[in-house]
């Protein structure tokens, strides 16, 4: 259940490039998460595209001469490794410049940052979602996968004291 949101100044990418940015982030994500990508898990992997007006987007107080981006990416903890994450990173930052453009050395113009969510606190359709939940999903058959959540949901969970 990987979340993506892309924010940079408005203007910067033509809508059908903002499209194509989002699909090609999605399929980065879920390779770097070992995740099947099967149409249940894009259906899981959300992007919300932030695009802020002229004179918003500020370096060092500054409105910015030159597009900056800034990706945050929320997955469940667990489910990228130190080598992962530095591969989501890259990645990402490949996907970007070469969307808008940027040559190798506009590098630090792309931010990304990377939110674990601890295990207990991602949250949808009502219940706690698990990030074992989401291994098991990933190893059914493709199409069976929200069978394999629905019913780990009808199990009693744990309590602390």
């Amino acid at each position: 259940m990987p979340l993506i949101e892309l924010s940079y100044p408005a203007g910067t990418l033509a809508e059908e490039t903002r499209t194509a940015l989002v699909e090609d982030l999605s399929t980065v994500l879920l390779r770097a998460e070992r995740a099947p990508d099967t149409e249940f898990f894009r259906t899981i992997t959300w992007a919300f595209v932030n695009e802020f007006p002229a004179g918003t987007v500020l370096q060092g107080g500054r409105p910015v001469t030159q597009p900056i981006f800034r990706v945050d990416i929320s997955v469940p903890e667990g489910a990228l490794s130190d080598r992962r994450k530095q591969e989501l990173v890259s990645e990402v930052t490949r996907v970007i410049r070469e969307a808008a453009r940027l040559t190798e050395q506009d590098g630090l113009r792309v931010w990304v940052l990377i939110r674990d969510v601890p295990e207990g606190n991602w949250g949808a359709a009502g219940n706690i979602v698990r990030f074992e939940q989401l291994r098991q999903a990933a190893a059914q058959p493709d199409g069976r996968e929200r069978e394999a959540i629905a019913a780990d949901q009808n199990e009693p969970a744990a309590t602390s004291g």
